[in-house]
């Protein structure tokens, strides 16, 4: 991190010193909004070099606080680093390491006919109830807590909905596999479906060969009326309104930019102007899309659009002094349904195409953006170089709230955050147990990094100095045999077989 003398002192409890000669009182609890993007690639914003999809509103959050360069999500998908995040335990440790869809609940499990008509058969699997979250610990601190977004960590009527796990509202996709359409038939307010204007058109659709896949109107029928993005974005600004004179924690988890490819039409025609002629995608993943690179991009920017919307909201309601904003994606880039990271450039200077974005535990998997900015506290235009993961969300906002957090694998960034001295941790490690099961540990400067565990097992770990190969193609293990066996023994220490057998590798190579 870059160090300036800023800051005199700081006091989190009662003042902060903003200035040496200027103070700044906040009350002993700020408002929090972790915003959580979906699949949003390293390299997608304009703050992290992206070259192609603008990104302004994002770009001054950046400027205005702190760039973090070496975040890494909890899991290269989903669930798991949702899991993450709110239970502050890495995947070693988590209770949800996989996108498990429970399907010993019956052969309904995801399919959208049979979800629609009974709510019990959708959703994923879910934490065991009594799991302690962070937002159940801001809870009964005295805050209001609220959810809005993708939830994923438990279907409906389960034990882990989130009104069960901490939050006091709940607004958007309980199930990940409905989050797939951005025109769903319901989505949810608190533990009930709220219908709304969409048929059922469930994703995997495959383009008609009947129908000119050039023709503009052939796609017409995936852009219904209640478009998701919209509706829950409301509800983001109504619960900010609602709570603006209590200390509030918001989990804006957005669906945005996972595939399916759909947005709105002003900025898909404002991206297909930009980028020019381009083929359609008419492949079987989620829907066709006539513009895959304009739509993508307009999914983006219209996210972007929205965070300056909030930020707006927060400084017209006289609070966006008092709120901390986190920004960040739940893993990288995906390279399905039209997604294009290479065209994009998604995960740069990282590799963010197939077997090397979402779903690896390779840099381009794991590594995400992360910015963080509060108005008069942390210095703007700052980067840190620290070496953070979702793990350590919990930490960090039990120490911004002055609140007791459980024991958990995380170490709090607020020191960072502040300019000062930072404690780092020994290691950090990852299991993702589909894919072929995989390990990864970051150790310093050192990545140690086993793939295709279910055909060659566990021995043969590569080592990459990440200062030097950040795009992991030195394998360094022959060299340095000592930092192997260390990485292994680390690994060994930090791994605990799951409780449910369906997150397990040796449950995923046998099925």
């Amino acid at each position: 991190m870059n160090k300036t003398s800023f800051f005199c002192s700081v006091s989190l409890l009662s003042t902060v010193v903003v200035s040496c000669n200027e103070k700044k009182k906040f009350p002993l609890q700020p408002n929090i909004i972790y915003i959580l993007a979906d699949d949003l690639g390293y390299g997608e914003l304009g703050c992290y070099g992206q070259k192609k999809i603008e990104t302004p509103n994002i770009d001054k959050l950046a400027a205005n606080g702190m760039r973090f360069t070496q975040h890494y999500s909890g899991s290269p998908v989903s669930a798991p680093t949702r899991c993450c995040t709110f239970t502050g335990l890495h995947t070693g440790h988590a209770y949800i390491r996989t996108n498990d869809q429970a399907e010993e609940r019956g052969p309904g499990v995801q399919n959208y006919t049979a979800m629609l008509a009974d709510e019990t058969l959708e959703g994923q699997c879910p934490l065991p109830a009594g799991t302690v979250t962070f937002p159940l610990l801001l809870q009964q601190a005295g805050y209001t807590t609220g959810i809005v977004g993708k939830w994923g960590l438990g279907y409906p009527g389960s034990e882990s909905t989130p009104n069960k796990m901490g939050f006091d509202f709940f607004y958007g996709y309980n199930c990940q596999g409905w989050a797939h359409t951005y025109y769903p038939p319901f989505l949810y307010r608190n533990e009930q479906r709220e219908y709304l204007p969409n048929e059922l058109i469930a994703p995997h659709q495959k383009h008609d060969a009947a129908n000119d896949p050039y023709n503009p109107r052939m796609y017409a029928k995936y852009s219904q009326k209640a478009y998701s993005p919209d509706l829950m974005y409301d509800e983001i600004l109504k619960f900010v309104e609602d709570n603006k004179d209590k200390p509030f924690f918001l989990a804006w988890t957005t669906t945005l930019p996972h595939v399916a490819l759909q947005a709105p039409k002003r900025w898909v025609n404002y991206y297909r102007e930009k980028f020019g002629h381009e083929a359609p995608y008419i492949g079987t993943g989620y829907f066709p899309c006539r513009y895959p690179h304009a739509t993508y991009a307009a999914m983006i920017s219209y996210l972007d659009e929205q965070v300056g919307g909030l930020i707006a909201k927060l400084k017209k309601l006289g609070i966006y002094e008092n709120t901390i904003i986190m920004f960040t994606s739940d893993n990288g880039p995906a390279c399905n349904a039209g997604a294009d990271p290479n065209w994009f450039d998604s995960a740069q200077p990282f590799n963010g195409g197939r077997g090397w974005g979402k779903g690896s535990l390779r840099e381009g998997g794991i590594r995400v953006p992360m910015i963080v900015s509060w108005e008069g506290v942390i210095q703007p235009n700052t980067q840190s170089d620290h070496i953070s993961a979702s793990w350590d969300i919990m930490a960090t906002v039990c120490e911004l709230t002055n609140t007791k957090a459980p024991e958990n694998d995380g170490i709090s960034f607020v020191p960072e955050l502040l300019g000062k001295k930072q404690k780092t941790h020994d290691y950090m490690y990852w299991v993702y147990p589909e894919e072929g099961g995989s390990k990864a540990i970051r150790m310093g400067k050192w990545k140690g990094l086993i793939l295709d565990i279910c055909k060659i097992g566990e021995i043969n770990m590569m080592l990459y100095n990440l200062e030097e190969d950040p795009n992991e193609q030195n394998n360094l293990a022959s060299e340095y045999p000592n930092i192997v066996k260390n990485l292994h023994e680390n690994m060994a220490k930090a791994h605990v077989e799951p409780e449910r057998k369906e997150h397990s590798i040796e449950y995923n190579c046998n099925n």
